[in-house]
């Protein structure tokens, strides 16, 4: 095929735009032509424009700009109220998810209407208006994509139910990725940068790319692994090294935890992967531990009592799991208090029930330790003096007795 005849093909399949102005730039020159005639200060020229050609192109964007308002709020509305009657809810996202490409699609014709009929539309600007019609198309596509986030949940529930959220998340990031990058290379290729050249002559740059990507690499199979181990999900409480939060995303290369004090923090995935980490959320559970501390004066029959009370207390509260272990045991001689250790287990896990739960507890065993006339002893120290001469004990007295 000769180059020319390659060079006209090329111009037909970029000039994306010709296509979508329905000719209407030659069409309002005809409509101008009896106007030029019948007032004919309208030849006159402004910066090198004809009068009526820029009074013209000004009206056209301005008709578009409110077409594009109309089909957006009118005919796209319509369309989605009519969607909420049918039986999938997919037509009615689609549908909200093209109204901000179609809106831009009528800005974008527009100007190249205007640019046309101020004879201002070089290869340069048909090229940048192209290029926004060709990011267009591609915006609407990754639109409906999301816009189908639901269908690729359910898809994947047939596989891993457990996991249908985080792996359509997954594989819905990389097919919108892989429609970036075609987009990107039919930009490219409206401004004659020949893409398969370009990833060619980065074949001597491969190895160092690849070096460079190593990290990347990593984190990326380290999401396999996330997502294979079902180690995690989104939602639930975890801590992995220092870092404690929940975690709102499961990325390709990050996954991004939420901490107690509302930061975002971002961990890469083969960190996440490599690195023990404690599931919160999964335990149906919580561990309540006490050491109470009764004072030296408590007699070992009042010791015998308030253990078994505690014992009977918490066999029979009904927040409290009894499958799980329950010890209560008068412990140690403590320095300065006789020393009762409390286990035993919550039936819930949820950090707020626990805490009214554990509050309860408390409360109950003060009732108890009251109720059997002891008291909770404090650090404290007994100071015991014998066999000093006469004299220093009279000096000690004295000292003592002005205190």
């Amino acid at each position: 095929m000769p180059i020319t005849d390659v060079n006209t093909t090329e111009t037909k399949i970029l000039n994306v735009i010709d296509g979508l102005d329905m000719n209407l730039d030659h069409i309002v020159q005809t409509i101008l032509a009896p106007f030029y005639n019948k007032f004919p200060f309208l030849a006159k020229s402004l910066m090198g424009i004809p009068l009526g050609n820029l009074l013209a192109a000004i009206l056209v964007l301005l008709l578009f700009l409110s077409l594009r308002r109309f089909f957006t709020y009118v005919i796209m509305g319509t369309l989605q109220r009519l969607s909420k009657h049918t039986k999938t809810y997919y037509d009615d996202k689609i549908i909200s998810a093209l109204k901000g490409p179609v809106s831009f699609a009528f800005i974008v014709i527009g100007l190249h209407l205007f640019f046309a009929l101020i004879f201002w539309e070089t290869k340069t600007i048909k090229n940048i208006l192209n290029t926004l019609i060709i990011f267009d198309i591609f915006w609407a596509i990754i639109a409906i994509a999301n816009a189908l986030r639901g269908m690729f949940h359910a898809t994947t529930a047939k596989f891993h139910s457990d996991l249908s959220r985080e792996m359509g998340d997954f594989i819905l990031k990389i097919i919108k990725i892989l429609i970036g990058g075609v987009g990107l290379g039919a930009m490219l290729q409206v401004w004659g940068i020949d893409v398969t050249a370009l990833i060619a002559s980065l074949g001597l740059g491969g190895l160092a790319f690849a070096l460079a990507a190593k990290d990347t690499a990593s984190n990326l199979f380290g999401s396999f692994a996330l997502l294979a181990d079902k180690s995690i999900r989104i939602g639930e409480w975890i801590k992995v090294g220092d870092t404690e939060g929940v975690v709102e995303t499961i990325g390709m290369r990050t996954t991004k935890i939420r901490s107690f004090e509302k930061s975002l923090i971002t961990v890469p995935n083969q960190l996440v992967a490599n690195t023990p980490i404690e599931n919160f959320s999964r335990r149906g559970i919580r561990r309540i531990k006490i050491n109470i501390g009764l004072t030296y004066q408590t007699t070992q029959a009042q010791i015998v009592a308030i253990v078994e009370e505690i014992k009977y207390m918490l066999h029979n509260h009904q927040d409290i799991s009894h499958q799980d272990t329950l010890l209560v045991n008068f412990e140690s001689f403590g320095d300065s208090s006789l020393n009762i250790f409390v286990y035993t287990f919550t039936s819930t896990a949820n950090w707020e029930r626990y805490l009214d739960i554990r509050e309860d507890i408390h409360f109950k065993i003060m009732q108890i330790v009251e109720k059997n006339k002891s008291n909770f002893a404090f650090p404290s120290q007994s100071i015991y003096v014998e066999n000093l001469p006469n004299e220093k004990m009279h000096d000690i007295k004295k000292v003592y007795g002005k205190l």
